[in-house]
């Protein structure tokens, strides 16, 4: 959410962002926003010229009744009873239009960075960097769902029976993976210096709406029916709500955690979610990483975030590149972001495995997320990157470990979490 201040002053400068994300149907939001906080500025001054005139009109009541001037205590009493009435009448005035203030606020996108690229969707993403040789070996590789099923470490049928369409159920050797992937981003994270956490997997409403917009919600979140409770779609959402409403020291900035979690999205409009194999799923596990810092080190800490998770896969032996997405494919809190796409030898592309972000302070506005330093307080700047999502993130490790006899080999940084195992062999 925008500063309201900056959008009263700068209300060009925010149309043309709404322009740059072809949002067209907010701009009238801009306008109201203002005319809304015109109003309520204008009744706040009545009121308070109201109280004030009631203060000064009931000192001279008491002096009029001193002085036993009764009648001319009672015409004084008449106004300073319309005064209290129209106070009356003023204040859900002014509750109602910060209402509708805050919903367009609430929907206004943040200003984006001048280096994100202008485009209408995710098809105008911009290739940054490639890492590592995205390689096609001179044999086939199966879908992964193939393979896996090799390793007798896939039942889709069961989970069908036990939670429907978009479940897995991960065994033997591929979960062992799977695990120790998780495992190793863990460590991975703590040996750059964060803190490691596993936060709430359920949260209250008041703080999703503090970590991401309206339409993400409705088309990611699980509520708990009949509670105040969502599932998490990421850890981003606890970590960050972690904060609520705290101001946090100076000095302790930048805050660096890393966090493990099961996650949990609806996946609305999806295509696919029955396809066969695991690529989009209803839950899945992640290593995130969430900082809060100075708002002069955000971009300095975007760089160094993105770069991790490359870091991480190629230790994995798995080729990624880095796409900037453009304004149209960020969702509104973002000010700038970035995928991290892993090589599929078999589909000869590349695909999603992570997302780094920064979202200024457009969360702990929101949230109320402030620090206090030498020149006062002043709000944080938030950002979260993927280090892991499997079974996405296992998806790619099969595929560009995989050998042309079935079997699957297991890089030198991962050995360690598979008991020091250096290759698995298919069951069958």
């Amino acid at each position: 959410m925008l500063d309201l201040k900056f959008v009263r002053e700068n209300p060009e400068i925010v149309k043309e962002n709404i322009k740059k994300k072809f949002q067209f149907a907010k701009l009238p939001y801009v306008d109201e926003v203002i005319e809304y906080d015109k109003k309520i500025r204008t009744l706040k001054q009545e009121a308070e010229g109201l109280r004030a005139s009631r203060n000064d009109l009931s000192r001279q009541i008491g002096s009029l009744m001193k002085e036993h001037k009764v009648e001319e205590a009672n015409k004084i009493k008449e106004i300073v009873s319309k005064n209290n009435e129209r106070i009356q009448e003023i204040e859900p005035e002014i509750e109602n239009l910060n209402k509708e203030l805050l919903k367009r606020m609430m929907v206004i996108p943040n200003i984006v960075d001048a280096s994100v690229p202008v485009g209408k969707d995710d098809s105008e993403n911009v290739e940054n960097e490639k890492f590592g040789e995205p390689v096609v070996p001179p044999y086939e590789i199966p879908h992964h769902a193939d393979i896996i099923a090799r390793f007798n470490g896939l039942d889709k049928d069961a989970s069908g029976r036990t939670s429907g369409n978009g479940f897995y159920y991960l065994m033997g050797d591929i979960a062992r993976v799977h695990s120790a992937m998780l495992s190793y981003a863990r460590d991975f994270m703590i040996n750059k210096g964060f803190t490691y956490c596993i936060p709430p997997f359920m949260i209250h409403g008041d703080v999703v709406e503090g970590v991401m917009s309206f339409a993400e919600m409705e088309n990611m979140m699980y509520k708990i029916e009949g509670e105040d409770l969502y599932l998490i779609g990421t850890s981003e959402h606890s970590m960050i709500g972690r904060f609520k409403g705290q101001i946090v020291k100076e000095n302790e900035l930048p805050i660096t955690l890393t966090s493990y979690s099961p996650c949990f999205r609806k996946e609305v409009g999806a295509h696919g979610i029955e396809e066969r194999g695991i690529y989009r799923v209803h839950q899945f596990e992640k290593q995130e990483m969430v900082v809060l810092c100075k708002p002069e080190n955000s971009m300095e800490w975007y760089n160094k975030m993105w770069s991790f998770t490359v870091e991480f896969f190629r230790s994995l032996d798995v080729p990624v590149r880095t796409l900037e997405c453009c304004t149209g494919d960020l969702a509104d809190l973002k000010v700038k972001s970035c995928d991290v796409e892993a090589w599929s030898p078999r589909q000869k592309k590349y695909f999603e495995v992570g997302s780094c972000s920064t979202l200024g302070d457009a969360q702990a506005r929101r949230l109320g997320i402030r620090t206090k330093g030498e020149n006062g307080t002043y709000l944080v700047h938030t950002l979260n990157n993927t280090v892991l999502a499997s079974p996405r993130g296992l998806i790619a490790f099969i595929e560009n470990n995989y050998n042309e006899d079935g079997s699957i080999s297991i890089p030198k940084a991962l050995q360690p979490y598979m008991g020091g195992i250096e290759v698995i062999r298919p069951k069958k």
